[in-house]
């Protein structure tokens, strides 16, 4: 806690190779992309304070314990469960929060989510895709053959899925998107990320192409709900995860990885059971554990959902007076 015991000097107990600050400093990146991917679900929704409290609480119950349960020994590890960058700790996690708040906070009185601009969405989309090389490929802690590996299969993981969203959108709606196209290869890169380290690089091809098929499918049945998820957090990267970990429990071979496990081709029906259970476990907590932190936040601290007035303003204007670009609000 705080550090104790951890010096510049100190080393990462897990391979012995990496000053400990190093690996800290990596973890702590996990730590808030997690909650942060989760925000984009209730965007214009909810109160800055609420926000706040939301984070620091979802961290505390529902991101530290399934780290340590998976990454750090626990339960699920003793289990056999494998996550090799965060399909289950941060993917299933966070896209099972944003449903649970998008049911709790409800919808926006004006559900457009256009871009405000493209140009934008593709560097953001980019500088996401570059630094996914870091969150998979890093989650080796090491410099080999598995590092490499998991490095290209989170590219063509991203590119088969971004190229399967943009057929199926063409097919469905008669233009090619490229906002599609960018949110595809999103979808294939949180598919990927359990598995990148684990199996072999066609199967981050066939994992990109279900990764498409399947992200976009949940996209499609929230809007048909009217869920208002607006940045498609549970569709994309939540769905990703969870799809991403079934396939690992299919695919996975100790022929690729010694340090992983056989799937369910190579016989290793229990693992896939292991799988299975264990992100939807985890999906059901994150979904029940941030509906109920909303309610008592909402109930003894704080209102959680804005007013209609701050949410026609707009919360840069009305919480922060601020605002993106430079209009007259006066």
């Amino acid at each position: 806690m705080f550090l104790n015991g951890v010096t510049m000097d100190s080393v990462f107990s897990g391979n012995g190779m990496i000053p400990e600050i190093v690996f800290v400093s990596y973890q702590m990146i996990f730590a808030i992309i997690t909650p942060a991917l989760i925000t984009g679900a209730f965007v214009n929704r909810v109160t800055f304070k609420a926000y706040v409290i939301f984070l620091v609480l979802w961290q505390i119950f529902v991101y530290y314990p399934f780290v340590h349960m998976v990454w750090g020994g626990g339960l699920l590890a003793t289990l056999g469960v494998l996550d090799f960058a965060g399909g289950i700790v941060v993917h299933a996690t966070a896209g099972s929060a944003a449903l649970a708040s998008v049911f709790y906070v409800g919808s926006r009185m004006d559900k457009k989510s256009n871009p405000n601009s493209i140009p934008l969405v593709a560097i953001g989309t980019a500088l996401l895709w570059f630094g996914w090389f870091g969150f998979n490929a890093g989650s080796e802690l090491n410099l080999d053959g598995i590092t490499t590996l998991a490095f290209i299969n989170t590219d063509i993981s991203a590119s088969f899925a971004a190229i399967t969203w943009l057929i199926i959108e063409w097919k469905k709606e008669g233009q090619p998107k490229f906002i599609g196209l960018l949110t595809g290869s999103v979808a294939g890169l949180a598919t990927i990320t359990p598995a990148a380290g684990y199996v072999s690089m066609p199967v981050a091809a066939i994992m990109g192409i279900v990764a498409g098929i399947g992200c976009y499918s949940a996209v499609h049945i929230k809007n048909r709900f009217g869920w208002d998820d607006a940045l498609d957090v549970w569709g994309v990267h939540g769905m990703g995860g969870v799809i991403g970990t079934i396939l690992l429990g299919v695919f996975a071979s100790t022929a690729i990885n010694p340090a992983g496990a056989d799937g369910l081709i190579y016989g290793g029906t229990t693992f896939l059971m292991i799988q299975f259970a264990a992100v939807a476990g985890t999906s059901i907590y994150a979904f029940v554990f941030t509906y109920m932190m909303l309610k008592l936040i909402d109930t003894i601290i704080t209102p959680v959902k804005v007013s209609e007035e701050h949410e026609c303003l707009g919360l840069d204007w009305a919480i922060h007076g601020e605002n993106a670009y430079d209009h007259d609000f006066s």
